[in-house]
């Protein structure tokens, strides 16, 4: 039982040591990242919608 938690606080550790060397995005970087995936998510939607407004209409002039 005393090993499980040893190998815990030793994964906390060490993930808290990873954490450490990473390099967090600047606060500009994090807006035009954020600014990118909404765009690119607003132009997906409007894709898809077109393509099912064409496939709906398509079936209803199919099925009459």
């Amino acid at each position: 039982m005393k090993r499980g938690f040893l190998s815990t606080g030793r994964y906390f550790k060490e993930s808290w040591a990873e954490l450490k060397k990473v390099r967090w995005p600047t606060p500009k970087e994090l807006r035009n990242y954020t600014l990118i995936v909404l765009v690119t998510v607003l132009l997906m939607a409007i894709f898809f919608a077109i393509i099912d407004l064409g496939i709906t209409a398509l079936l209803e002039w199919i099925l009459g």
